[in-house]
């Protein structure tokens, strides 16, 4: 393995390779705004209208003509009649967000008056105005409200709403079929313990519910056997897909074949990154779908689905990559690495302490479930000593 893999592709590279050969989905669909968060638009938002479409309060108090506290102060206050309408001498009761009289270009704060009565004693000078939204003062109409290509939240059908529109066009989500590869696997089915040798596949699981957080659509197919005849049928039989990610074979074993095949049916663009672990990762396209080769160990299989994976579904889904939340922490203990690797190291939070946890065994699946992050460490970083305070990479 070292002899094959001695000369690695560095993980920039590789992923800006793989990221640089992909095409983003074009299909379209009209959803509604309750089902939006987490879509992606697929054309410019237009207000069809202001917001708002009248003038409004911006606070509790009182509508009048400015002019008509020429002057008034707490010392000095001028009294005006309480009405319906606003004219000369006259003012109106109104509420934050209603609408506001014709004739009266101001709001007096309900602070600054003393009722009396049907009369209001303003204790304040106001400038026309004042405490007044005006039409189009949040959204214009004919302005652009969202491009095409934003992530919409929730908060945003909240705007959408306010317009009236009801519907949105959007990319519809990516379909990425997973097709895990090993003679070792009995699928999760299998209700007996399984024979000495073979394990459940438990990483399709995973990285289906992944796709599914970031966007796409996963379809499951069964386990596939480390055979290239097989492995090329059930990636042919899978081309209407718009991404694959196939788990396991793509080490230097005598049946690790995946490689191979991607590369008999398309291009191979990487083959051995400086990913630790994560180190046999392939990536390729076949039929312009791209193709993630994932180890099929659960922890290098879960960083090269973070480091590779979850860009390239996000390239074709014409989605903005998800931001990683990365929290300070002192290290508890030195974390070593190797250099020219770029090293994830899963680590347990204790408040502002990372303890180191497994950071070697790229095939110990309880230390996933135990760490809440990664600290990475640089290609040209020999490890971080005890003490040392790093970033915390949090495991979604």
């Amino acid at each position: 393995m070292d002899r094959i893999f001695r000369e690695h592709m560095p993980v920039k590279l590789a992923k800006d390779k793989f990221l640089s050969a992909i095409t983003p989905i074009t299909r379209m669909e009209d959803i509604s705004i309750q089902k939006c968060p987490g879509r992606v638009l697929a054309t410019h938002i237009i207000a069809p209208r202001n917001v708002p479409h009248f003038r409004r309060s911006a606070m509790d108090g009182y509508a009048m003509r400015a002019v008509d506290t020429l002057g008034a102060s707490p010392l000095n206050p001028v009294m005006l009649q309480l009405s319906d309408v606003v004219e000369e001498g006259t003012c109106a009761r109104v509420g934050t967000g209603q609408h506001i009289p014709e004739g009266a270009d101001a709001v007096m704060m309900i602070e600054d008056t003393v009722s009396m009565g049907d009369m209001i004693e303003i204790r304040a000078q106001l400038h026309p105005g004042k405490n007044v939204g005006d039409i189009g003062e949040d959204i214009r109409k004919n302005e652009i409200l969202f491009n095409k290509g934003h992530l919409l939240r929730a908060c945003d059908a909240g705007v959408l709403a306010s317009l009236g529109i009801r519907k949105v066009k959007v990319y519809c989500k990516p379909v990425v079929v997973i097709i895990p590869v090993g003679d070792d696997l009995v699928p999760l089915s299998y209700t007996e313990l399984p024979p000495a040798g073979k394990s459940l596949e438990s990483n399709s699981l995973m990285i289906g519910l992944y796709v599914e957080q970031w966007g796409g659509v996963p379809h499951y197919h069964d386990i596939v056997p480390e055979d290239t005849t097989l492995i090329k049928q059930a990636i042919e039989e899978n081309l209407n897909a718009d991404m694959l990610i196939i788990s396991g074979g793509t080490s230097v074993g005598e049946k690790d074949f995946v490689p191979s095949v991607v590369a008999s049916m398309g291009e191979l663009l990487v083959h051995g990154v400086g990913l630790s672990p994560g180190k046999p990762t392939a990536l390729g396209r076949v039929n312009n779908k791209p193709v993630v080769c994932m180890p099929g160990y659960p922890a290098a299989g879960l960083v090269a689905l973070f480091v590779f994976g979850r860009p390239a579904l996000r390239k074709v889904a014409n989605a903005p990559d998800v931001p990683d939340v990365i929290v300070k922490a002192h290290l508890s203990s030195k974390i070593p690495s190797r250099e020219g690797y770029l090293s994830y190291a899963r680590v347990i939070l204790d408040g502002k302490i990372a303890h180191p946890l497994m950071t070697a065994g790229a095939g110990i699946l309880s230390s996933i479930a135990k760490s809440q992050g990664f600290v990475i460490i640089p290609e040209h970083v020999e490890g971080y000593e005890k003490e040392s305070e790093v970033d915390v990479f949090l495991i979604e």
